[in-house]
């Protein structure tokens, strides 16, 4: 059972938030997370003017779930009786009731929630998507800056503007890395989970009882590979080895700190997405051996200098709307990459319990402020799982394995944002189109019924943008390697998880491009491959549309090997050049694709590498009119349209009589 060593005087109400997720004039969503029920009262005041809205919160308009003694989930769902206007700032005031009943304002217990000159946040509800931020990848233990610090460097100079903020944050996967986590974070989550109380759990399938020999086995720390489920049938997925070290089911190269029960993975989202949780803790030092003791210490390190920028994050989040979804590192490494891999990870409950845990996770912390209605019933069987866990401390391990098993079927991750044009976000992860006959080979990343709903999403929209967190049109010669280590049997050694992997899935998201009625621009705003970059694209031998724009930022704080990635920019710019025979071996020959280069490449790089986060700015007509990587060092690096002109490449297609699309249908 978790000591709790804390008590609510000693804890400050709110401790993660708010978040804003999502807004329109006629409704208000934002997330946080209370050491107890709070009381809440929500002032909205429009700059221009327009009357204020006065609202104090009751269960109807802000549900509270209970996930430990002293931690408490809150959406605050707010619909309007007059609509808020939009284009202009809209400031608000989340007061809450102290232990005095006096109302304290968000000025006071949220400070560094208000930008230099502000006197409180405040964010627009823009009328169309005239400019986005976009970026995946957020791995606290990488040793580089974090692009959500950048954000807000960026946004604090634009605060005041409200034609200049974006419409949307999107947080395009990877938000945490639930099977690569650095050991101070790990102690961290640990120390967390004893002060706040957050509930235990029995652990079925496992070496351990429940969680708290988990919590206490000398194999937590660096070697929790070894505490991992192994089953015989998984042998196929075992026979990999990274530094010596096997990897049963999970194939995660870094597992040796793998989160395990559902109070591992909620620890985790409080303490990369707010300062205040690590002011309540002390992070012990575990029993370690001298290697890992050491880097313990170059980790601790990395992760003090992310907790630093944690005020300015959670302004950013409490400013601008944001929206979520996952990729894999949200739960584990190549989830649902292959039938096999599914077969063996839901065929034991104890791994089944791992993924279930960070898909509980999930949905509370990132899907149910992204569409709280799409989510409702999957939060109302959530909500009944943590009231029985509220008089013992201890999730009652039947109930939970069954919401998971329910969660696992659960189809509605994605969701469309009915904006200007249409914003719709992709499940990748969970409806994929199976390789039956060849489970080892990679599935696609959308099933043949997700990719009609897809359709369906977009007819009759004279432009969209559209997120998928893998890149629909990614570097040919990766792909390529990818696809060689599918054909020897090895998917899994190079995560071979693209578009193009899976012949029905290329083959029927190509043919949606190529609809009569589905959009003439298409943005496609992409993460989870640790580089950036921005292609054209457009389809051969058709004289009008559609024209697509592959847009990839990605990590907000990780990259690619640098060495690595500049021989594969410049091997795929040499083996797939415009005359290359390659490129007719490529399932999407039929597309033109013009890579764009950064103002500052070196020597022509298509690629750019380093942390940072994506800007796109968008015309009337929906097209990208400026793309930039705001990088986490501070500079802006463009990405250019090339001059028609100035392309040898497309002067060939010129002189083969295409001509570039005139624009929408």
């Amino acid at each position: 059972m978790t000591t709790v060593n804390s008590s609510r005087s000693e804890l400050p109400a709110v401790l993660v938030g708010p978040i804003l997720r999502r807004v329109s004039p006629d409704r208000i969503v934002m997330w946080l997370v209370g050491s107890r029920p709070l009381s809440l009262h929500l002032t909205l005041m429009p700059e221009d003017g327009s009357p204020s809205h006065e609202l104090r919160l009751d269960d109807a308009s802000c549900r509270c779930l209970a996930v430990g003694c002293h931690a408490h989930v809150h959406l605050i769902d707010v619909g309007l009786d007059s609509p808020l206007p939009q284009d202009v700032r809209v400031d608000y005031d989340l007061a809450l009731l102290d232990e005095t009943s006096q109302y304290v304002s968000i000025a006071d217990w949220g400070a560094h929630l208000r930008y230099d000159g502000a006197a409180l946040p405040g964010f627009v509800i823009a009328s169309r998507l005239g400019s986005l931020l976009h970026g995946s990848c957020r791995k606290p233990h990488h040793p580089g800056g974090d692009g959500l610090t950048r954000a807000d460097t960026w946004l604090g100079g634009r605060w005041a503007e409200p034609q200049e903020r974006p419409a949307w944050l999107l947080m395009t996967g990877d938000q945490i890395y639930a099977d690569d986590v650095a050991g101070p974070m790990l102690a961290a989550i640990h120390a967390l989970i004893r002060r706040l109380g957050l509930f235990d759990e029995i652990l079925e399938g496992a070496t351990v009882d429940d969680s708290q020999a988990l919590y206490a086995a000398p194999e937590s720390y660096y070697r929790r590979e070894w505490l991992l489920p192994d089953i015989e049938s998984s042998e196929a997925l075992r026979d990999r080895f990274f530094g010596g070290v096997r990897k049963p089911v999970f194939t995660s190269a870094n597992a040796h700190n793998h989160l395990i029960t559902f109070a591992e993975v909620m620890a985790m989202y409080l303490l990369v997405w707010s300062p205040v949780p690590w002011r309540l803790i002390d992070i012990e030092h575990p029993a370690l051996s001298a290697e890992q003791a050491s880097l313990f210490a170059k980790e601790r390190a990395i992760i003090d200098d992310f907790v630093e920028g944690l005020p300015v994050v959670a302004r950013v989040m409490a400013n601008l709307p944001t929206l979520m979804i996952f990729d894999d590192h949200d739960v584990t490494d190549d989830w649902n990459l292959t039938a096999a891999w599914e077969q063996t990870a839901y065929g034991h409950p104890f791994s089944r319990r791992i993924i279930g845990n960070a898909l509980l996770a999930y949905a509370l912390c990132q899907g149910w402020g992204n569409d709280p209605d799409r989510l409702a019933e999957p939060i109302e069987a959530l909500a009944g799982l943590l009231a029985k866990a509220e008089g013992n401390r201890c999730l009652p391990p039947a109930e939970q394995d069954a919401l998971i098993r329910r969660l696992l079927r659960f189809e509605g991750w994605e969701f469309v944002i009915p904006s200007s044009p249409r914003l719709v976000v992709l499940d990748t992860r969970t409806r994929r189109w199976r390789s039956e006959r060849r489970r080892h080979r990679p599935s696609g990343l959308m099933d043949w019924e997700a990719l009609s709903d897809l359709q369906q999403a977009l007819l009759g929209e004279p432009s969209v943008v559209i997120v998928s967190p893998a890149p629909m049109f990614g570097v040919k010669l990766i792909e390529g390697i990818q696809k060689l280590f599918t054909l020897a049997g090895k998917p899994l050694l190079v995560d071979a998880e693209n578009w193009m992997a899976h012949r029905g899935a290329a083959s029927v998201m190509l043919n949606i491009f190529r609809h009569s009625r589905t959009p003439g621009n298409y943005v496609i705003l992409s993460g989870d491959v640790h580089y950036s970059f921005v292609y054209d694209i457009h389809i051969r031998h058709r004289r009008e549309g559609p024209r697509l724009w592959q847009i990839t930022s990605s990590g907000l704080k990780n990259s690619f090997p640098d060495t690595l990635l500049d021989w594969f920019d410049r091997l795929n710019r040499w083996l797939y050049a415009p005359r290359s025979p390659l490129n007719w071996f490529t399932k999407r020959r039929a597309m033109h694709i013009r890579p764009r280069i950064p103002d500052c490449a070196k020597a022509g790089e298509r690629l750019w590498n380093g942390s940072g986060i994506g800007l796109v700015r968008l015309d009337e007509k929906g097209c990208p009119s400026e793309i930039v990587q705001l990088d986490a060092n501070g500079n802006d690096i463009q990405f250019p349209e090339q001059p028609i002109s100035e392309s040898r490449e497309s002067r060939r297609s010129l002189r083969r009589g295409w001509h570039p699309p005139p624009g929408p249908r």
